[in-house]
Formats: structure tokens, C-alpha cells, sequence
């Protein structure tokens, strides 16, 4: 049996990767983050994970003040160690990049959200949200999926220690008036 050679990407630079690093990286997969200066492949998305997305993102589309975007798994650069891609984000309208960009800066995302998933729930719960408050992003959304239904944690950044802070858990409905207006009816992702 021949020994199949290693994929060039997968062989880190002794300083790790930098976020466009991402851009210029042949074959690596779809939706590899950049956490750490290190690549993060992640593995496919259950279909209720994809279900709940979904739910957010036409909720967030239909509420959305004008010059505003909804966007999902785009990745954000945050610095040049750091690339995520969040579930879904809302960023102030971009023209420089929506034409054809494959990330936003940090400074463009108003609302970064993750749907935690079994393999990346370390990283869904502590180390995104305290990347995302440390690049300025004001408000962190996090899905956890409970008995078949989406349970929404919201945050809000306090500038003064760089970190969120809770400002609600949703489970039926998410009615909120930051970012910006939003009522989101969690139940209906059983409808989907």
C-alpha cells in the first residue's frame, strides 16, 4: 500500500497561520476557521442545527434596519491570528467587501451567533465569545439545542472588562430590543 502524501495546509508555519492564510490555502476544506493561528475543520452540520440557522437568520432578515446585512458562515476576521466563522452574523453594510470578500472585519459585526454543536462546544461557549468581546463585537448570541428546540443566551459586551454579560435566555421566544427590534418565535423551527 503507497503512503498518500500530506495536504501542503495541513502543515502549520512555525508562527501559525494568519487569517489570510485562509484565502490563499489550496483545498482546504469548506469552513475551516482560524482559531489560534490554528486551522479548525469543522464537521458537518446536523440538520437541526441547519434548521435553527435558518429560523435566525430570516428572523434577523425580516427585522433588520436598513443599512444592515444578515449573513451566514461567513468568517470574520478579528485579528491575524483569528479568522471564526460564526453561524451567522449581522454586519453594517460593507461595500468594500460584499462584492467579493470571503470574510468581514470585526469592526463591520454588529451581532456575531453561534449554534453549539457536540464537537465544538468548548470553543461555542468560552473561546469565540471571548475572542468576539475582545475584537469590540457589541452583541454575542449563543443556540444551545435542547430536546429538539433552540434555547437562545443572549450577551452584551461591557467595554470596560472586554467580556459579555447575560442579558437574557429565550427558550419559546426572542423578543429583544438590541441590536436592534427582533421577535423571533423559537417554536416554529418545528415547522421547518
Amino acid at each position: 500500500m503507497r503512503a498518500q502524501s500530506i495536504p501542503e495546509w495541513l502543515l502549520p508555519p512555525s508562527q501559525g497561520f494568519r487569517a489570510d492564510d485562509l484565502d490563499r490555502l489550496p483545498g482546504l476544506p469548506p469552513h475551516t476557521e482560524l482559531i489560534d493561528g490554528s486551522l479548525i475543520l469543522v464537521s458537518p452540520q446536523s440538520i437541526l442545527h441547519s434548521l435553527v440557522i435558518d429560523l435566525l437568520v430570516a428572523g434577523l432578515r425580516a427585522e433588520a434596519p436598513e443599512g444592515h446585512r444578515v449573513r451566514r458562515e461567513i468568517s470574520v476576521v478579528l485579528d491575524e491570528r483569528q479568522r471564526p466563522e460564526p453561524d451567522a452574523i449581522v454586519v453594517r453594510h460593507a461595500p468594500g467587501v460584499e462584492g467579493s470578500g470571503t470574510a468581514y472585519p470585526a469592526e463591520a459585526v454588529v451581532l456575531a451567533i453561534e449554534v453549539v454543536s457536540p464537537e465544538s462546544e468548548r470553543r461555542d461557549r468560552e473561546r469565540k465569545p471571548q475572542l468576539y468581546a475582545k475584537a469590540g463585537i457589541e452583541h454575542f448570541w449563543r443556540v444551545e439545542l435542547k430536546e429538539g428546540r433552540p434555547v437562545v443566551y443572549v450577551y452584551e459586551l461591557d467595554e470596560a472588562t472586554e467580556a459579555y454579560g447575560l442579558t437574557g435566555i429565550h427558550h419559546e421566544r426572542l423578543k429583544l430590543g438590541l441590536p436592534f427590534p427582533v421577535d423571533i418565535d423559537l417554536t416554529a423551527v418545528g415547522d421547518m
